[in-house]
């Protein structure tokens, strides 16, 4: 099955891309050095030509952000932050933010850059450097029909932008990622979306994930989602680091979005989601037993469009320590300040291997977050969040318990 998953996601990604490159690599063969100052003087060329000459459309928007955070943790009793704590991490923290993100989209082509800047706020405390490329790729559409399109991006962006979790997809996707999507008028809107990414170009690792799904079946609201991602795809010999990577999960969605009658009036989601990691194992650290599930259910309520609209979102979320990956666990987590791993005492797999009673990570709670926000103009946001979350499985690593207050105003441009 694991093989059959490879392969197909693999197939897919490569048979397009590869169609696309063939032609330029068979010329470029001959002569690199010509063609490369060929290139060279080509771009030196596009750089006088206006966005009006060449067509397009181009969009240059941002945002501004300043944001509260108040945090409380502990790890068997032990204060972890603030004065007094284990770790050298403040309980409240401040952060001034601004993004900037450059769009641009030709007849079937299309690019996308997002920039952030993230800084701690403070005289002595303030950072002024922290730069992050969170976006940069471009698309083409390679079929465009009545009834569907294929599509195909290259580049980086956020996991979380392409596909839906709220306990997984943390990581940047770095690869190409092909779409493909058709509207059904009696069934409703298919896709079937499939990429090849980067995981550690050091070791030529390489990871696979899926996401297909039917919104909207036969006009109900009902939609329903399946993902698939495959972590472990390169053959070790260090127990640790296979570990690390012993995760192929399953995700599977289902949700109702609708506007009730005689109630708010406003658009409403109800969802719920379960996942599965189809390669833990029961180990020494989990207890002799498999801690390979995870799920959680919520509500949605209001969209944000147009000053005075507001949106709230609640969900209760449950996590077992071998669900999944530390580094893409996308939901509320135990804090985690001093940046411990489940199987090894860091997160980025330093430390040496951790047991049972060290085995922490990100992993291995319950818990729920509320978030609140409210337009006070077209482009003034106040967010508010608020979550806690604590040890699911007592037996296994320490006892921690986690709380944390947020509040963000966003201007966005």
């Amino acid at each position: 099955m694991r093989l059959f998953h490879r392969f197909a996601l693999f197939s897919a990604t490569i048979f397009f891309t590869s169609g696309l490159l063939a032609d330029t690599i068979e010329r470029s063969s001959e002569n690199p050095q010509r063609d490369i100052e060929a290139l060279r003087e080509w771009i030196n060329t596009r750089r006088q030509v206006t966005v009006k000459e060449i067509g397009g459309a181009l969009s240059i928007s941002g945002e501004v952000r300043t944001e509260f955070q108040a945090t409380t943790e502990t790890v068997n009793g032990i204060k972890q932050r603030g004065h007094g704590g284990a770790t050298p991490i403040n309980s409240r923290a401040y952060d001034v933010e601004v993004n900037i993100m450059i769009d641009y989209r030709a007849d079937r082509t299309w690019a996308a850059i997002k920039l952030e800047f993230d800084n701690d706020a403070g005289i002595f405390s303030g950072t002024f450097n922290k730069i992050k490329l969170e976006k940069a790729y471009f698309g083409a559409r390679l079929v465009k029909q009545d009834t569907h399109v294929i599509d195909l991006e290259i580049g980086r962006r956020k996991m979380g932008t392409i596909l839906d979790s709220k306990l997984e997809f943390n990581s940047f996707f770095d690869g190409a990622y092909l779409k493909y999507d058709r509207a059904y008028e009696k069934v409703g809107d298919f896709y079937a979306h499939a990429g090849i990414f980067v995981i550690n170009e050091r070791v030529n690792q390489y990871g696979f994930v899926g996401e297909f799904g039917l919104l909207d079946i036969r006009n109900t609201g009902v939609y329903a989602k399946y993902s698939i991602i495959d972590w472990d795809t390169k053959d070790t010999e260090d127990r640790v680091r296979r570990q690390q990577f012993d995760f192929i999960i399953s995700q599977f969605i289902l949700g109702y979005k609708f506007i009730p009658k005689y109630f708010l009036k406003k658009v409403v989601i109800l969802y719920a989601a379960g996942l599965y990691n189809h390669e833990a194992e029961p180990i020494a650290i989990s207890d002799f037993k498999k801690a390979n599930k995870g799920g959680y259910l919520g509500v949605s309520i209001g969209e944000l469009r147009k000053q005075g609209d507001w949106a709230f979102d609640g969900n209760y979320q449950v996590l077992q320590a071998q669900a999944v990956p530390d580094f893409d666990i996308s939901g509320i987590g135990l804090g985690n300040a001093n940046d411990s791993g489940f199987y090894t005492l860091k997160v980025d797999g330093k430390g040496g291997p951790t047991t049972r009673k060290t085995a922490a990570g990100n992993g291995n709670y319950r818990g729920f977050v509320l978030t609140l926000e409210y337009l006070f103009t077209n482009n003034l946001n106040l967010q508010q969040q608020w979550q806690q979350s604590i040890t699911l499985d007592k037996s296994i690593g320490p006892f921690r318990r986690f709380k944390q207050y947020e509040m963000e105003l966003v201007y966005l441009f």
